[in-house]
């Protein structure tokens, strides 16, 4: 790709590219402090000290144009991959973003698209460094983006031990009720609007994995994307240990409940099974949980369990009832 700063011939394709880069953060030349590698398995990969993920965001299958604005389906696009190098208590530093535009889109949407890549990269100081671009039957964000350790050691999927504490960050099933209301009573998502925008446009802590990093005491992590029973399943299996989940302890977003009770659906459902919500579910040393109060990098962060020897993870419910809790991921496939 050339320098933001070169000058591009006057076609379509190099002015939408020109546009994006107009934004674009600077490349520091420097290399990572801590040199790691980490093939396939967690929210990224590590080669040579780098965090490396990739997420897609398809038309139609992660945003709908007649519910989202581009402002949006960007955003929830970025946000996505920001996640994944959060978890593993890394900063975002540079990404390779390939575009597929909507070929029957016009130039103001189009616009409005390149608007929206540049601004949420570079307000995150994100450097774009390459990619491509191409038009087609419906819109595709590929993003591969790349981060640096803040700590010597990343945060793993693996690495959660017996008498740890299992936490999540922030509120869950807002993203799944923000769903259901768009799927089953849109004349209603006025009265829940916040939990609309939440599914359309998330917004989180970027910063909570990397001060996890900092803290020390944490010893697994993975970003709530598929739903939390599935990622307590995935965590546990990883970790080769069993989770005890008190479900009365889940922090269920207050509007979530309203909204379920005014529905009379499950909150529960919710909360325990919707995917995209993005915040960090891990387990943290009871000797060092003090270092997670009044932390602002952090917000709100909820107890939910016990990190324990053995296999399955089990969802304590009224009057401690102990049911094994089953994974139901969410799959595009």
């Amino acid at each position: 790709m050339l320098s933001p700063k070169a000058k591009f011939p006057p076609l379509g394709e190099f002015r939408f590219v020109e546009s994006i880069l107009d934004k674009s953060a600077s490349m520091e030349a420097r290399p990572p402090r801590y040199r790691e590698w980490l093939p396939v398995g967690d929210d990224a990969a590590i080669f040579d000290g780098w965090l490396a993920t990739k997420d897609l965001s398809v038309e139609n299958v992660h945003f709908r144009m007649d519910w989202s604005t581009p402002e949006q389906a960007v955003e929830k696009h970025i946000v996505s991959n920001v996640s994944d190098i959060s978890a593993m208590g890394g900063v975002p530093r540079m990404a390779l973003l390939g575009v597929c535009l909507n070929k029957s889109w016009d130039a103001p949407m189009r616009s409005r698209i390149s608007a929206a890549l540049a601004d949420g990269f570079a307000k995150r100081g994100i450097a774009l460094i390459g990619g491509d671009t191409v038009a087609g039957d419906a819109t595709v964000f590929s993003t591969t983006l790349l981060g640096e350790l803040v700590a010597e050691k990343p945060l793993l999927r693996s690495a959660a031990c017996p008498g740890d504490g299992v936490y999540v960050t922030g509120t869950l099933g807002k993203s799944a009720a923000g769903l259901w209301l768009l799927m089953n009573h849109p004349e209603e998502a006025s009265r829940f609007a916040r939990l609309v925008e939440y599914h359309l446009c998330p917004e989180i802590r970027e910063s909570a994995g990397a001060e996890l990093a900092r803290l020390g005491g944490c010893n697994a992590c993975m970003d709530i994307s598929d739903g939390l029973s599935s990622e307590l399943n995935h965590l546990a299996l990883s970790s080769g240990v069993s989770m005890e989940i008190d479900l009365e302890k889940l922090p269920i977003d207050p509007e979530v409940l309203e909204m379920a009770d005014f529905f009379k659906i499950s909150a529960l459902d919710l909360a325990l099974n919707g995917g995209e919500e993005y915040n960090l579910l891990f387990s943290f040393a009871d000797t060092k949980s003090i270092l997670l109060n009044d932390n602002e990098h952090l917000g709100t962060v909820s107890r939910i369990g016990t990190v324990l020897a053995g296999s399955g993870v089990f969802g304590l419910g009224p009057e401690g009832k102990r049911n094994l809790l089953k994974a139901q991921a969410w799959s595009h496939i």
